[in-house]
């Protein structure tokens, strides 16, 4: 296996050194003495909108992406992608109609929101629910993903290398949201420059080993090749419908997913809190057209990887005890690109490593410290212990994850796990916070309710086909995130028209129209995204 060599490790010392330099310099000059709550969790006021959306794609791009993503890509082909193209026309819409509601009631936790709307015991219940799936699946997918990558990059051992990733996201992380928003802007910046450069080498291999004029001839040399890879719908009876069920990618369950994963998710609207209306639209709007792009950073490198492997290229690094491993492709693809380059790759894959865990954590530990700390155990704590209440939660969270991540060796495409745990809650999730924001009447008991039923539901559908016969195929999970958003919406609405409590509920959100306009430079670009995505669609159905 082919290691960094020294000139790969001076390019990622100068990345190293940029970074915590830059992060350092943004605390120091921004450093507020008396810095509250508001300042170190959201950094009120202080993200520009170019900020806000890049720190938003910095957070949501991870290892999860450089290598389960491309691992699916490898596996399955461009139809993944539709998590990532669909989650721009879901930007547009949690800018226009979500945003403004948190904005204008000073929301700046969604459990906060939940005990505005509800009450706080529905808030509790979703803070402990967020916070166990974020240590156990989003902070630990990431720390295992990783280690992974960079250990078989650098050769350097596996716990070695979480450890590493642990103290340089903890760098940026205590510092609060400020060094994160800002640090966030170079981190993109390496990882779709280090991104795109690995992707252009992946079709410079193709061209050069299967024969191709230029590297541009390599794209429809792999569509040749590989001509199942390039769907983007599946259809009954392929081995991947249950990852992604046929039309449900356009609509059905991706939507549930997709907008309770940008609507009603922690460190990801968190981003935007901070922020005037016309600022965060334009932060979201600006992250809407950063997620069109990647699929080509780590989608199309999955696609060559599988091309190349079919041609008999690297099978020692794809396998692991005998089985094919989707998820070596993309740190197996880095291990050939040229000295320096490597480098660079290697620090934009650290890139959207540590930033990911930075803003998880960040998130993570405004839950716990103003959710659960303050409002449970320290109602009359300081704004500076609650400060510092946060920067343990982050040592904490992340030791924890850490000494779980190695058990998820033993999934092959890490990303499906990942999308299925966090879809047993979802549906649950965004019907709280749907009714919540637009029918006034929905009560603190229905959304109860959906809270305590959500999981047990998503475990029935996931189980009971496979228990009342082995004939019986079991639902694709997309579907069953469907199925269970019904089925929960149903509910609340028959306990909240059976619940007195509805029939003076004052906890309805004051929502009018004029909340929802929007400028024409936003609808510009709002349809020039549906434009582009229609026609990816349309060309690759």
């Amino acid at each position: 296996m082919n290691h960094l060599s020294t000139c790969d490790y001076i390019v990622f010392l100068i990345y190293f050194i940029v970074v915590s330099s830059y992060g350092y310099w943004i605390y120091k000059s921004k450093k507020n003495l008396n810095a509250d709550t508001k300042d170190y969790f959201l950094a009120q006021g202080s993200l520009t909108w170019w900020a806000i959306g890049a720190s938003i794609i910095a957070s949501n791009i991870s290892s999860e992406h450089f290598i389960a993503m491309s691992g699916s890509g490898f596996a399955m082909g461009l139809a993944i992608a539709s998590y990532e193209w669909m989650a721009a026309a879901t930007l547009i819409i949690v800018a226009i109609f979500i945003l403004p509601i948190y904005l204008k009631n000073k929301i700046y936790t969604m459990p906060q929101f939940l005990a505005m709307r509800y009450n706080d015991t529905v808030s509790g219940v979703m803070a402990v629910l967020w916070l166990l799936i974020y240590v156990f699946v989003n902070l630990t997918s990431i720390f295992f993903l990783g280690a992974l990558a960079i250990e078989t990059i650098t050769g350097i051992d596996f716990k070695v290398c979480i450890i590493a990733l642990a103290i340089f996201s903890a760098i940026i992380t205590l510092g609060g949201m400020k060094v994160i928003g800002y640090t966030d802007v170079i981190q993109v910046f390496v990882l779709v420059m280090g991104g795109l450069i690995t992707c252009y080498m992946a079709l410079h291999l193709v061209s050069d080993k299967l024969g191709a004029k230029t590297v541009f001839d390599a794209l429809p040399l792999l569509r040749d090749q590989a001509s199942d890879h390039f769907h983007m719908i599946f259809h009954k009876g392929d081995k991947y419908y249950n990852d992604l069920p046929g039309i449900a990618v356009l609509a059905g369950g991706l939507w549930i997913n997709n907008l309770n994963y940008w609507g009603c998710n922690q460190y990801i609207v968190q981003r935007a809190l901070g922020a005037d209306l016309k600022t965060g639209r334009s932060g979201l709007i600006f992250a809407a057209f950063l997620k069109l792009l990647i699929p080509v950073i780590v989608v199309i490198p999955g696609i060559a990887a599988f091309v190349l492997y079919q041609h008999g290229y690297f099978h020692t690094e794809m396998m692991d005890g005998g089985v094919v491993k989707p998820d070596h492709a993309y740190p197996t693809l880095m291990n050939l690109l040229p000295t320096g380059l490597k480098g660079l790759a290697f620090a934009a894959l650290t890139a959207a490593i540590v930033a990911s865990l930075a803003g998880k954590s960040n998130s993570i530990a405004t839950i716990f410290t103003l959710d659960i700390y303050k409002k449970y155990i320290n109602k009359k704590a300081s704004e500076k212990l609650l400060v510092n209440i946060g920067r343990i939660t982050v040592v904490v969270a992340s030791v924890i994850a850490m000494c779980v991540a190695p058990t998820l060796r033993t999934f092959d495409q890490v990303y499906q796990f990942i999308q299925e745990w966090v879809g047993f809650i979802s549906p649950g999730i965004f019907a709280i916070f749907l009714l919540g924001f637009f029918w006034k009447k929905t009560t603190s008991r229905a959304a109860l309710v959906s809270a305590v039923i959500v999981i047990p539901l998503s475990l029935l559908f996931k189980y009971l086909p496979q228990i009342s016969g082995g004939a019986i195929e079991a639902i694709p999970f997309l579907n069953r995130m469907s199925w269970v958003f019904v089925i929960i919406i149903i509910l609340m609405v028959l306990v909240t028209l059976t619940d007195p409590e509805s029939k003076d509920n004052k906890k309805g959100l004051e929502v009018d129209s004029s909340m929802f306009k929007v400028t024409p430079s936003f609808i510009v670009a709002s349809v020039l995204i549906c434009g582009i995505l229609t026609a990816l669609y349309t060309v690759f159905w």
